[in-house]
């Protein structure tokens, strides 16, 4: 995390907090002990202390409470003010231990809960923080100062799980904050480094291991080595369902296109009604340039167990294009365009089968879509090229 700016960020929260204190004193409900130590002297002491903070003169304040508490020792409100200009001069531990002293007296005070969790906080004492700022939370759950500094208190200690709800929290009021999207997505990095420390410290040696592995692998283009950890997993599981996918779909990535269909094919065997590994089939058939006949005959069979697969309608149509049935795509292709307008394949067969049929408007008109999707899609794409570099240069 980049320090600098959370000290910035830290000291605004701080300030914001101070100034919610600054109000505080005396407005509580005094009574018993304390009803009977506010004297003249006492309210004489409060008017000079809160004349000084009007004046910024800090030092003279906090003589002020410190004489209050003498001649008041029962009266919550003048630790808790006392403990605020402490914090403001960043002497922590005094206002920890004035703070604490407020809230034994009179624990049902949110705020002072807040900032002594915070000075625990600065203290590096974030197991103490960690109830202060919970209640805190509690008492306001809309307080983006109190959430951000708990977030980070569970990160520290190391409780990811506990962090990630207070930080989705905080974007759903703060989406545009970077910290906080920054944190959420550490925090979602641990939470699966740790869950796949897990699964590993179970067996290493597991169907699931491997495919872990290999979709790791597989994520950062090392397909060679992905195709290795695939390969176990079907060693070890060559039944089962889901085994098969994950290999010929990384063999599709590579363009190998006959071994895709295999795995394809031996993955049909072990779940026969899978619509997506059926369309997936016919997919490597037509990218192969093998039978189109054969490609249509696939997607047949999952279209109509599956309808509502939109992709396979798509190469449904593509696979009449190109057995020179244009017509027969029509209907394929007008419910693809409905269901996803911007995608641009869609448009280009369109244009395919207006030409086909005569209509060369349409078809211009449809490869002017096209091409036009096509410089969003290069755009979007280089946009997100920047982005990952940004988040990258950002985290280190």
């Amino acid at each position: 995390m980049n320090t600098d700016r959370f000290v910035v960020w830290f000291r605004r929260a701080k300030y914001l907090l101070a100034a919610g204190l600054l109000s505080f004193c005396f407005t509580l409900a005094i009574t018993g002990q304390a009803a009977d130590e506010v004297t003249p002297e006492v309210q004489e002491l409060y008017a000079q202390a809160k004349a000084a903070q009007q004046h910024g003169e800090s030092a003279t304040a906090i003589e002020k409470y410190r004489a209050i508490i003498k001649a008041a020792p029962h009266l919550a409100a003048a630790y808790n003010n006392l403990g605020m200009l402490y914090f403001n001069e960043h002497d922590y531990p005094h206002a920890a231990e004035v703070l604490k002293r407020g809230l034994e007296l009179h624990p049902d005070m949110p705020t002072a809960s807040a900032m002594l969790g915070m000075s625990y906080f600065q203290l590096g004492m974030d197991e103490k923080a960690e109830p202060l700022l919970r209640a805190a939370h509690h008492a306001n759950p809309v307080d983006d100062n109190v959430e951000m500094i708990l977030a980070h208190i569970l990160i520290n200690l190391k409780k990811y799980s506990d962090a990630a709800p207070y930080l989705r929290d905080y974007l759903d009021r703060n989406q545009k904050s970077q910290e906080a999207w920054y944190l959420l997505g550490k925090t979602y990095l641990q939470l699966s480094e740790d869950a796949l420390k897990k699964i590993n410290e179970i067996d290493p040696n597991s169907v699931v291991a491997h495919e872990i592995a290999g979709e790791i692998d597989e994520s950062m283009h090392n397909y060679d080595v992905a195709l290795v950890e695939y390969k176990k997993a079907i060693d070890l599981g060559p039944r089962q369902p889901g085994t098969h996918m994950r290999m010929a779909k990384a063999y599709m990535l590579i363009s190998k296109w006959e071994s895709a269909q295999a795995e394809f094919k031996a993955e049909l065997e072990n779940d026969p009604y899978n619509c997506t590994a059926r369309w997936m089939l016919a997919d490597s058939i037509l990218e192969g340039n093998d039978s189109s006949d054969e490609a249509l005959s696939e997607l047949n069979q999952s279209i109509e167990r599956c309808p509502a697969l939109m992709q396979a309608r798509v190469d449904r149509a593509r696979a009449l294009i190109r057995l020179g049935k244009q017509n027969d795509a029509m209907p394929d292709l007008q419910l693809a365009v409905q269901e996803s307008p911007n995608e641009p394949t869609i448009h280009f067969l369109l244009a395919a089968v207006y030409r086909a049929q005569g209509n060369a408007l349409q078809a211009q008109q449809e490869m002017k879509t096209y091409s036009k999707l096509q410089r969003e899609a290069s755009a979007a794409i280089a946009g997100q090229a920047n982005d990952a570099t940004t988040i990258k240069s950002a985290a280190h």
